[in-house]
């Protein structure tokens, strides 16, 4: 690599990197989108319509419950980012904190194996700590892409990791799937699959630790690393409002985020409580989705070369509004006890087709729209903080819309706001792209 221009390395290197897609992507499907929403739901239901349960002395809804569980995980681990990334930047441990919280995550993958019933505060810790250690550990991954790839590469790159995260989790998700058919205890199915996705995760991601190089170091320090953290934060914060088309995406994201990460985080709780569907239907719609997923990675890299990537994005948000508008109909159909399932198939398959995409896609464009700068954990900690701060807003309003309304429906329609405005702030970083370019 040199100094002043960033060169595409080996192929080695760039398929170990996109190796920890593989080996991590297994959590965020079979974890928080399929077999864990079903069997927490199940776990905690009561016998009664209000599926409440008791948690620290307090009654909850149990779906609701669910997404405050996840809020508190994401927003622990927003607030710990601008620590640990400083440490990253400034004393080259990159790879050494995305081992650490891969560790963490495959640690309490597994730790689920022991959740049940009758121990629902070791099922919220070990949750809690896989979602940690997801989240942790992608921001040191994300932040090795601009070290290995060229600028004119990354898209290609970034759409590659999600392809086999996609192609990785899939496989795992039809083991899981025969076991749950095949064995006698579907719970006991459910357990085990838990714990095949920690040893999953830990072990493919060696692949990644032996290729990655060690990351890129920008100075020594031995301070204080709370205080050196939040500089950090200050400082990529003063020179991204400095660039108003990286802010204005920046903003777009931030709110777009809110309704793509709660719908991906909440379709199996839709799905099973509102629609009342099977579970196995549900776990074959969602190994589905993942299929069309991959297609949709690798297509919107394609029309971002023709498009420009905020052109892409907007088409892409605005999908998104048609699908909540969609979901919102389907959940209005099921209440009046209607059959919506073939509803929801319709809706999972839209969601497949943009799901990926707009992630790969967001992470490639913020690279590209990043200043040239060593500092590359320190931002994409920012663009991870701007993510999981989202996560939080979106999936707590979510769960607590419902609580509050009785019904999800109303849940799902407030994410149309929050697409509507990440669709403005789109809008205004390509007109102030256009703008810049004529200049």
């Amino acid at each position: 690599m040199t100094e002043g221009k960033v060169i595409t390395t080996s192929k080695k290197v760039t398929n170990g990197w996109a190796m920890y897609d593989w080996a991590n992507s297994v959590y965020n499907l079979v974890i928080t989108t399929t077999f864990f929403p079903i069997y927490f739901l199940a776990v905690t239901g009561s016998n009664d319509q209000e599926h409440k349960v008791t948690f620290l002395g307090r009654e909850f809804v149990n779906s609701s419950l669910y997404d405050y569980i996840l809020a508190v995980a994401y927003l622990i681990i927003a607030i710990l980012y601008p620590i640990l990334t400083s440490i990253a930047d400034t004393r080259g441990n990159k790879k050494n904190f995305m081992r650490f919280f891969c560790y963490m995550g495959a640690i309490g993958c597994s730790a689920l194996f022991f959740f049940k019933s009758d121990t629902l505060l070791l099922g919220v810790i070990a949750f809690m700590m896989a979602a940690m250690g997801y989240v942790g550990s992608l921001v040191f991954y994300n932040a090795y892409l601009p070290e290995i790839a060229a600028p004119e590469d990354r898209d290609r790159i970034s759409a590659k990791g999600y392809a086999y995260g996609y192609i990785g989790s899939v496989l795992m998700q039809i083991v899981g799937f025969v076991l749950v058919m095949t064995m006698s205890d579907p719970g006991l199915a459910t357990r085990i699959t838990f714990l095949l996705v920690g040893i999953w995760w830990f072990a493919f991601a060696q692949i990644t630790f032996a290729a990655l190089p060690q990351s890129n170091v920008v100075q020594t320090k031995k301070g204080n690393v709370i205080q050196e953290g939040f500089q950090e934060m200050k400082k990529v914060y003063d020179q991204v409002k400095h660039m108003p088309i990286l802010k204005r995406f920046l903003r777009g994201f931030f709110f777009y985020s809110m309704g793509v990460q709660t719908v991906m985080l909440a379709a199996t709780i839709f799905g099973s409580k509102l629609l009342g569907l099977p579970d196995t239907k549900l776990i074959v719609t969602v190994v589905l989705i993942q299929l069309v997923a991959i297609l949709g990675a690798w297509g919107m890299s394609r029309l971002s070369a023709i498009y420009g990537n905020l052109k892409v994005l907007m088409g892409v948000i605005v999908f998104w509004i048609i699908i909540c508008i969609l979901a919102y109909y389907t959940a209005g159909v099921a209440e009046k006890g209607i059959n919506a399932e073939y509803h929801f198939y319709i809706l999972a398959l839209l969601v497949g087709l943009v799901m990926g995409g707009i992630q790969s896609l967001s992470r490639s464009t913020y690279s590209k729209l990043m200043p040239d700068t060593k500092d590359t954990a320190s931002f994409f900690s920012y663009y991870d903080l701007t993510e999981k701060l989202a996560i939080v807003i979106g999936i707590f309003t979510f769960g607590r819309i419902e609580e509050i309304t009785g019904t999800m429906k109303n849940s799902v329609l407030s994410l149309i706001v929050f697409f509507a405005i990440g669709l403005v702030w789109l809008y205004s970083a390509l007109y102030k792209q256009k703008q810049t370019q004529t200049a």
